[in-house]
Formats: C-alpha cells, sequence, structure tokens
C-alpha cells in the first residue's frame, strides 16, 4: 500500500522529516524516500533506496545532513521509486503518492501521443507516480492539475506535493487511503497515519475529507479544494489490517475497533475454549476483546520475532513469502500444550500462512484449534488500493474454493458473500477442513461495520460484497 508523511515547519524539517516517515513503515517495504526544499539555497534535496532487504531509518540515517530547508515529504512506497521532482508551468516540486491506477496502460498511450516523455521507470514499467505528476502539469494551477488526475485516473490517489511554497496535501476523491493533519507551534504536517505524530509532539488537527486539498505552512493551513460530500469511500481495511493501533482515521482508532470486533464475537461464540491468543500484530487487539467477551483469559501462545523478520506478504515469490510467514512467528509450546486454543486473526488471504500455523500449533501439544477472523471472508480482490496480497481473484483461498464448488471462479459470488447462506456455510467449512481447525468463524460485515462506527456507505467494503465505485 504505502504511507507518506510531510512536514512545513518554522525550524530545520529534517528531523521530524526522518522520523515521521519511519513511523509509516508498515505500510511498505520496497522503497523509501525522502525530499527536502531549501528555500534559502532555492534547492530541493532528494534520496531514494531500495529497503527489500532493510529498513527505512538503516538507509537514510547516515544521510540526513545533506537535508537542509524548513519542509519535506516523504515515503514508505510497496510500489514505486519516489519522490519524483517535476519542473513545470506549475514551479519546481516533489510528489508522493499513494496511488493504485488501473488504466494506466490507457493514461500512459494517451500521455506519449501528446509528446510527452516518462524519464522513471519502475521495474521496466512507467512510474504512475510520474504519471500523476504529468497529469498534474496539464492543469493551469494546482487545483485544476490535481482535479484532473481525480477524473481520470481508474483506482484512486492520495498525494503529497512538496512546493516552493508550502506543501499541498490531496485526498483520493473518494477517500479510500487517508490523510491526518498534525499540528504543533511553528509546524504542520501531514501523514498517512496519526502514529507519526505523539513522539513528534503533534496533536492530530483535521482528517482531510475525500478529495479535499489543502496548503500547508508553518503558520497555518489555506484550504484550495473543498471536500466532495456525500462520497466516503474510505477502506475499511485500514482498521482490519494495515493501520497500526495507536492510529485513527475519521475520527475511530485501530485498537478500538478491533478490540470491539473481538468483543461483540466473543459475546455470543457458543464455542468451548480454554483461553484466547492474537496471532501477532493485528489479530492482537481482536484477541483481547473476545477475551473478555467470552470471559476466558488471554494467553500469549504465539509471539513474533520482530528484529529481522518484515511482513509476510511482501516477497513477489510464494516460496519466500511462505517462509517469511513461518519464521516470524514462534509458538510457546507451554502456553499451549493440552488446550483449547482459540486464535485471532485479520484475515484469510491465500491461507498458507493459516495452513501452517495450524500444523505447528498441534505439533506443539495444542488439543484443539480454533480460529476466528476479524473480518468477512475476502471475496473480492481490491481494484482501489495496492493490497498487493489480493493482485489477482484467484490468489484468494475463497475464489480457489468457489471455483472447484461451481466450475467458475466468478459465479454466484453474491450468494458466497452472505453470512449464512448454504454457499458462504460450504465454503468457510471447506476451508476449516482443509487446515484441519476444529472451529472456524469469520466476523460479519454488519459487526465490522458496528465496530468501525461509521455508516456503511462511507466505508469500501469491496472485498467482502464487491460494492465501490470509481
Amino acid at each position: 500500500m504505502g504511507g507518506f508523511f510531510g512536514t512545513v515547519t518554522q525550524a530545520p524539517c529534517v528531523t521530524d522529516l526522518f522520523y515521521g516517515t519511519d513511523y509509516n513503515s508498515h505500510l511498505g517495504t520496497r522503497r523509501g524516500g525522502m525530499a527536502t526544499y531549501d528555500a534559502e539555497k532555492k534547492q530541493f534535496t532528494r534520496s531514494i533506496h531500495n529497503l527489500e532487504s532493510t529498513y527505512f531509518r538503516t538507509k537514510f540515517e547516515d544521510e540526513l545532513d545533506k537535508f537542509t530547508g524548513n519542509s519535506g515529504i516523504g515515503i514508505i512506497s510497496d510500489t514505486d521509486a519516489q519522490p519524483i521532482i517535476i519542473n513545470s508551468h506549475l514551479g519546481r516540486f516533489a510528489i508522493v503518492t499513494v496511488a493504485k491506477i488501473q488504466n494506466i496502460d490507457e493514461l500512459e498511450a494517451e500521455l506519449l501521443a501528446q509528446n510527452m516523455h516518462f524519464a522513471e521507470l519502475s521495474s521496466g514499467k512507467t512510474n504512475q507516480t510520474e504519471l500523476i505528476a504529468l497529469l498534474i502539469i496539464q492543469g493551469k494551477t494546482f487545483v485544476e492539475g490535481i482535479e484532473n488526475v481525480y477524473n481520470r485516473i481508474q483506482g484512486s490517489c492520495s498525494m503529497l506535493l512538496l512546493t516552493e511554497d508550502g506543501i499541498i496535501a490531496a485526498r483520493d476523491k473518494w477517500g479510500r487511503t487517508p490523510i491526518v493533519i498534525g499540528k504543533k507551534e511553528g509546524a504542520f504536517a501531514a501523514s498517512s497515519e496519526s502514529c507519526s505524530f505523539p513522539n513528534l509532539d503533534y496533536e492530530i488537527h483535521s482528517y482531510l475529507g475525500p478529495g479535499e486539498i489543502v496548503r500547508l505552512r508553518p503558520d497555518g493551513i489555506e484550504q484550495m479544494r473543498k471536500p466532495n460530500e456525500g462520497r466516503m469511500q474510505v477502506c475499511s481495511f485500514l482498521w482490519v489490517y494495515y493501520g497500526f493501533p495507536t492510529s485513527t482515521y475519521e475520527g475511530r482508532n485501530v485498537e478500538e475497533v478491533r478490540f470491539l470486533s473481538g468483543l461483540k464475537m466473543g459475546q455470543t461464540d457458543p464455542s468451548e475454549v480454554d483461553c484466547a491468543c492474537g496471532i501477532p500484530d493485528s489479530g492482537v487487539g481482536m484477541a483481547l476483546g473476545y477475551a473478555e467477551g467470552k470471559g476466558v483469559p488471554y494467553h500469549r501462545a504465539i509471539a513474533k520475532y520482530t528484529p529481522t523478520w518484515p511482513r509476510s506478504f511482501t516477497p513477489s515469490r510464494q516460496e519466500l513469502r511462505s517462509l517469511v510467514a513461518k519464521m516470524k512467528l514462534i509458538p510457546n509450546r507451554a502456553m499451549l500444550k493440552d488446550k483449547r486454543v482459540l486464535f485471532c486473526d485479520d484475515s484469510i488471504v491465500r491461507g498458507t500462512q493459516l495452513r501452517d500455523n495450524v500444523k505447528v500449533l498441534f505439533d506443539c501439544g495444542a488439543r484443539e484449534v480454533h480460529i476466528r477472523i476479524a473480518c468477512p471472508p475476502l471475496i473480492y480482490a481490491c481494484p482501489f488500493i495496492g493490497f498487493t496480497a489480493s493482485r489477482s481473484n484467484l490468489e484468494l483461498i475463497t475464489r480457489r474454493i468457489i471455483k472447484e464448488l461451481e466450475g467458475d471462479e466468478n459465479k454466484n459470488l453474491e450468494k458466497y458473500a452472505v453470512t449464512g447462506s448454504p454457499e458462504y456455510e460450504k465454503m468457510v467449512d471447506i476451508i476449516r477442513q482443509r487446515f484441519g481447525l476444529n472451529s472456524l468463524k469469520f466476523n460479519t460485515l454488519e459487526t465490522l461495520v458496528e465496530s468501525i462506527g461509521l455508516p456503511k456507505c462511507k466505508l469500501c467494503t469491496h472485498c467482502f460484497d464487491g460494492t465501490g465505485c470509481f
């Protein structure tokens, strides 16, 4: 997916920029980049590093002295090398994006036909951040150019532009990915994750609305475009998986949502278990809620080894993803032996990690293994944000099972998406049997929406029920 951070201050910005960007590291593992603007020197400074074999801090901490100036933007990306720096009729600017463009080939062909060119290639393909920058400079103003992006792309795009006059923050027109504005004395910041703010002494100032554009300067915020009214479609998976526990989107804290969803499930689950446990990290909040709702103890029967193992779904090869998924989680035999253990997890995508985990748990002496999932089954691949775990439908275990049952992975999807339908129950039971579980239950869409606390119409739930708009 990716996450960004930008700040404009009355003092040198590099420390806030470095740590603020680093606090988005859970959102991406491929590339990291930073750019600053020094108004006295009238100079942009940029650096981009590959993060696939190391971490953001490791790559950037030895070169911080070269970043001068009072404004800057940074990104942790799962896609392109960025920031991109552009010199245009709008002036010079650097840009970072959190985006997924479905019609990139069509837009690329159109721009090439207009005698434009692409200088930045990512793995031999057009860098989508550069394409977005080219769409922006077709406008007579920054606002007109960003609206051109909103109108032309299919998918989503939120962005930060570092200009010679502050930072422009523009949220995706449907609000699928968040931008949170932070404030402290003499400084403003914009971030994908509000967890960037507390240790840098920023307070949450506001949440940008869908399509809203603002300019940040050290002494204030200028609204350049009002938000689209009634068009919110923020990704519900932010609260289920992506979000850091202390982050808040639209006023709803991630850990609170996970706790509530587990609490509600625990209060209604008739299964008999000895304890509840969370699959680290994103399953822990749900498991704590489940334990309270069910009235059973929370045990740490499996722990995550964090020093060297990054997120498991990022590597491109399935064998490597499976290895990382296995190596980063260490079971605690003493807490498992002869116990009926219930584990909470965020989701089931391919099923690879679930299969390996369940085998290990039984090998460690668990008497029964029950699984509870924070969201409904993932039936549809996401076309709106860079959810790399679901690039195609058949990467989803649900669609593979539907193909086995129906002969066509696209047949009767709406029936499999309805909790309690005969098709849904059969699909879930096949998953349970396939992985040797004593029981398997998914949260309902209604419980997830209720836990988030926003109206269903303001949430994108496409991966669960197929709804959503470009």
